[in-house]
């Protein structure tokens, strides 16, 4: 059985012993020794172990998809193109967001409790987040996992390598022999993942149940409505007009997916989403070792959707209308903050607090949503990540960087497993 199909069962078997876990809150075998006990460990060492991969493997893969650009003016063309498409499909998700949450008027109704409250924590400034892309102390944000520091010190170092003549070809070989080592480990722990993702996903159904979508299933629907259309139609569209078949694609990015809804981190998913756009669909290690972790750092469509759906269910519980100056100030405010929100889990809320400020709503309505966030938070994640892979697809087709023979075949590296390949700073170009 393929890693997918594993992948699959066990998040839907996770949906289903959560569920009747859930039944029996309460009891102490259940709640303690269960719940609390066996699936959170697991949970949690999965989770950890896939963590302690990310800073690693995004730092060796930038490094070697620099170096095996060669030239500073590919880097620039592949970082303006990767960059413009995310932040499009951003802003596209925006106006999805709105167009849906004024059709359907979510919150209009909605018995506001007295006692609602939401302590935010601090969101950066748009200034904040640009003036610190640049690290001071590289090991500091090696250290924390910075993942925009980390991104721009990798660039820069893969770029000085480029440039450094007979010893930085030395040090790229070796960036090259981490690289494939890294990824032999990163497999390692790959093939824990149906355990991890049936433990996850137990867990969260037995702790939340899916009574918590009764109350607020207006809000919810149109969140769920948003991501829909931005998966299916937009990057449908996008993989289209770039010549490349959206159901092909689609069928061959379930594992990463499913792998993204159990974790609700976009970095934590950085090592099956690189295996998945290079071995399922075909792409050049030198384009998807740079498009996809920068994606899960600045890649936020389905943030940027339960931010929009959010920020008019507030208003409308709150009584106060939202003009076409706010709604502008929204989007430009939640897609320039997407480069700042984390690839963790409900990040988006902290990002969230921000925009409410910005259009003069109360930051306390996001106390209304935070009950049934970490379900959607889970379905939101698989779209960010989906919409890493769909642009990382459009680039390398752009730079004629991907086997459209692999992308073809629906059973090319169904197993996600380790490769005898060219390595991710190679070429597979079409």
């Amino acid at each position: 059985m393929s890693l997918t199909r594993k992948i699959l069962l066990a998040m839907g078997g996770g949906i289903v012993v959560g569920l009747a876990l859930g039944a029996y809150e309460g009891a102490p075998l259940v709640d303690d020794v269960v719940v609390g006990g066996v699936l959170t460990i697991v949970g949690r060492l999965f989770i950890a172990l896939l963590q302690m991969m990310v800073v690693p493997l995004v730092l060796v893969s930038l490094v070697c998809g620099v170096t095996s650009l060669g030239d500073a003016a590919a880097l620039g063309r592949l970082g303006v193109k990767t960059l413009a498409l995310y932040l499009a499909t951003t802003a596209v998700a925006l106006v999805i967001a709105f167009g849906l949450a004024a059709a359907a008027g979510p919150g209009d109704g909605f018995r506001l409790l007295d006692d609602v409250a939401y302590d935010a924590a601090a969101a950066p400034s748009v200034v904040d987040v640009i003036a610190g892309m640049v690290p001071s102390n590289p090991v500091r944000a090696l250290a924390e996992g910075q993942m925009l520091q980390i991104i721009v010190f990798a660039l820069l170092l893969g770029f000085a390598i480029s440039i450094s003549g007979d010893a930085g070809r030395r040090v790229a070989r070796l960036f090259d022999d981490l690289n494939e080592v890294v990824t032999r480990l990163v497999m390692l722990v790959v093939r824990t993942a149906p355990v991890g993702v049936f433990a996850l996903v137990a867990r969260t159904f037995a702790t939340e149940g899916l009574e918590l979508f009764v109350p607020l299933a207006g809000y919810a629907l149109v969140v769920i409505a948003g991501l829909a259309l931005q998966a299916v139609v937009v990057y449908g569209l996008l993989l289209r007009a770039s010549g490349l078949n959206p159901m092909t694609f689609f069928a061959k990015s379930r594992a990463v997916m499913a792998f993204a809804f159990a974790t609700s981190s976009s970095n934590a998913t950085i090592p099956v989403t690189l295996e998945t756009v290079e071995r399922r669909h075909g792409v050049s290690g030198s384009v998807a070792s740079f498009t996809v972790p920068l994606g899960a750092t600045v890649n936020m469509d389905g943030t940027a959707i339960m931010q929009g759906v959010a920020t008019v269910f507030i208003a409308n519980v709150y009584g106060v209308d939202l003009g076409l100056g706010h709604f502008v100030t929204v989007i430009l405010m939640a897609t320039l903050a997407s480069i700042g929100t984390a690839g963790v889990p409900s990040a988006g809320l902290v990002m969230l607090a921000m925009v409410l400020e910005q259009v003069g709503l109360p930051v306390e309505g996001i106390a209304l949503i935070i009950g049934i966030d970490r379900l959607l938070d889970m379905l939101r994640t698989a779209v960010n990540v989906l919409g890493d892979c769909a642009v990382t697809c459009v680039v390398a087709r752009s730079e004629r960087a991907i086997d459209l023979e692999v992308f073809a075949d629906r059973g090319a590296g169904a197993d996600l497993g380790p490769a005898v390949r060219a390595g991710r700073s190679g070429a597979t170009v079409e």
